[in-house]
């Protein structure tokens, strides 16, 4: 398999990502092997150190916040006391997403990491993460803890589980929503359905929540792009990283889970300011109590 460089580069205003490789073919692939590296890296993080890390190709990159840095330089150079992790695991893309949160470290944060690996011998090539913390956008992770406790992500019964394609299709209108206005027809919104923005939760617990308040209003921005993605149908997820231009091509992450074709949940994370108004969302709502 070619080597692969993982880099954002500029195209006129948009920032791309370069020379990603998305296997196609992942027969290859080790459950157990990308677990593995999961569970060393939660170590690290809890150790606030790279060394954990195994089987690490030639050619790896580590990117925060969608630039590529040394690895040390990063999350892992911090000690986290994590009090919640789940990971969704891709064995065509031979790649997993672990969503972490931790708001009892010395300085808190949520964070979400993608981790790819070549299929051949499961080393690892990539690991991407979006790290927020205090003032980014919407954040509180203490709150954002509560309300992930109270959902179920749980394993989809084989006969009731939508294709790859699908899933993916409905992250993709969720997030071509804000440059194309007809693109909101095309998101499979579900009922119940709630949104976890940062620590905002649009759900009450009851049976008629929706993920719709607080859609955009303005459509005219550039497309969310340099998408990466990891989907496990397993659990009816994918998760995105991405340049969101809508706020100031902040990095984000957007998780999704689909029930029966329709929207469960959506956690997003972004590094952006929160005490800043964007277009059409104005001001960051303040979060409420669980």
């Amino acid at each position: 398999m070619r080597a692969c460089q993982h880099t954002l580069a500029k195209a006129g205003a948009a920032l791309v990502l370069t020379g990603l490789c998305l296997p196609t073919a992942m027969a290859a692939c080790s459950r157990s092997a990308l677990l593995e590296t999961v569970d060393q890296f939660l170590e690290g993080l809890s150790i606030g150190a790279a060394a954990p890390l195994q089987n690490i190709a030639s050619n790896f990159a580590y990117m925060e916040n969608n630039k590529t840095i040394n690895i040390v330089s990063g999350i892992l150079g911090n000690v986290l006391i994590i009090d919640h992790n789940r990971t969704i695991i891709d064995l065509v893309a031979c790649a997993t997403y672990t969503e972490v949160i931790s708001p009892r470290s010395a300085k808190p944060y949520v964070l979400g990491a993608q981790i790819r690996h070549r299929a051949a011998d499961n080393a690892v090539e990539l690991i991407d993460t979006v790290v927020s913390t205090t003032n980014d956008w919407l954040f509180n992770a203490t709150q954002t803890l509560q309300y992930v406790r109270g959902e179920s992500w749980g394993v989809i019964d084989a006969a009731k589980r939508d294709s790859r394609a699908t899933i993916q299709a409905a992250a993709d209108a969720y997030l071509d929503m804000w440059s194309n206005k007809s693109a909101i027809a095309a998101v499979p919104w579900g009922q119940p359905c709630v949104r976890l923005e940062g620590s905002v939760y649009t759900g009450k617990g009851l049976p008629d929540d929706v993920c719709t308040p607080g859609i955009p209003t303005n459509n005219t921005q550039a497309p969310n792009s340099a998408r990466r993605y990891v989907i496990d149908e397993t659990v009816g997820s994918v998760n995105v990283i991405n340049v969101f231009e809508h706020l100031d091509n902040a990095a984000d992450s957007h998780e999704f889970r689909l029930e029966g074709g329709k929207l469960r949940y959506v956690h997003t994370i972004t590094v952006a300011d929160s005490k800043k108004s964007y277009p059409g969302l104005g001001p960051a709502p303040s979060p409420a109590s669980p």
